[in-house]
């Protein structure tokens, strides 16, 4: 009993500083150049084997482009520190439209849909969160902190005049969510892509995607990335700030994304408590659906941003 009793005990002290090596690797961008490690899906058997027992290549996002239309880049405050903007404005605006990225990106990432929102009609501002791209730091918490960067920007756009509307994918709509449910965000409406459900449920995907048991090192994962980052992460659960949002909100998922599960967007959906409408991108997966469905991308957003201020039910935008 002693000795099964010490080797529970150097399992779980091994397993606990594995999990925070990962934690820190996966919440701190190295400053050092080089190139993000592959996703899950993509990796061999043998790449897998070496990420778990190194952690991934974590490199701070770059904006390797910019734009090709007429901007200014503008630095605003956050409590994460100096954020890093593209502004754009257009003749006569119907107001303004602000860009959020994912995780490991940058607001360049960004460009055609910003382009496609100036096509019709609407400034655009683009924004590196805190830790990413040209903004402070090299700290990212999967949408946790990022959300203070989105209030701070909504609340400098929303000293301008025009309606304010939030385009954000993966990790940044989980932040836009965050910040309207905890920190008294009111856009005029939400265009929302593929928000996880959870903190804990996005650290069970990885490894899910990697053919590797997501107990109990995912719970812990997710317990040392808050810890080390000073907040409690199992409380990032984009389905809880979905039930106290009643912003206008549009929510897209792709049908073969593997990271985000139809049940995940199924109950973000069923808990928003505003008007909304939702579209489904048949075949896209973790990425932007105008790459496979650009007409229909392009009519649902249109649609949308003419509508959904304006919506009093939750009936769907278009079939889904």
């Amino acid at each position: 009993m002693k000795r099964l009793l010490l080797f529970a005990t150097i399992a779980f002290v091994v397993m606990n500083v594995v999990a925070a090596f990962h934690a820190w690797r996966f919440t701190h961008f190295t400053i050092e150049a080089g190139t993000h490690t592959d996703n899950p899906e993509q990796l061999t058997p043998l790449e897998k084997i070496g990420v778990l027992l190194t952690g991934i290549k974590n490199p701070k996002p770059t904006n390797r482009t910019t734009p090709a239309f007429p901007y200014s880049t503008q630095y605003l405050i956050s409590p994460n520190g100096r954020l890093e903007t593209w502004y754009s404005t257009v003749p006569q605006p119907r107001g303004t439209v602000a860009l959020f990225h994912g995780y490991t990106s940058s607001k360049s990432k960004l460009l055609p849909e910003a382009s496609y929102f100036r096509s019709l009609g609407y400034n655009v501002l683009l924004t590196d969160f805190a830790g990413n791209g040209g903004s402070a730091g090299n700290v990212c918490t999967v949408g946790h902190h990022e959300a203070e960067d989105v209030a701070a920007v909504t609340r400098w756009l929303q000293r301008r005049p025009g309606p304010v509307f939030l385009y954000a994918n993966s990790m940044g709509a989980v932040a836009t969510l965050r910040a309207e449910a905890e920190l008294g965000v009111r856009p005029t409406a939400n265009l929302l892509e593929c928000p996880y459900g959870s903190m804990l449920q996005t650290a069970q995907s990885r490894f899910r995607s990697m053919h590797v048991p997501s107990f109990p090192m995912a719970n812990l994962l997710v317990f040392w990335g808050g810890v080390e980052n000073n907040f409690w992460a199992f409380d990032l659960d984009a389905t809880a700030y979905a039930a106290q949002v009643t912003t206008p909100t549009l929510l897209l998922w792709g049908t073969a994304d593997p990271r985000v599960t139809p049940q995940e967007t199924n109950a973000i959906y069923q808990a928003l408590r505003g008007p909304k409408q939702r579209q489904d991108f048949p075949g896209s997966g973790h990425e932007p659906y105008w790459w496979k469905h650009r007409e229909l991308w392009q009519q649902t957003l249109a649609q949308a941003l003419q509508h959904l201020p304006a919506t009093s039910s939750s009936s769907p935008l278009v079939s889904h």
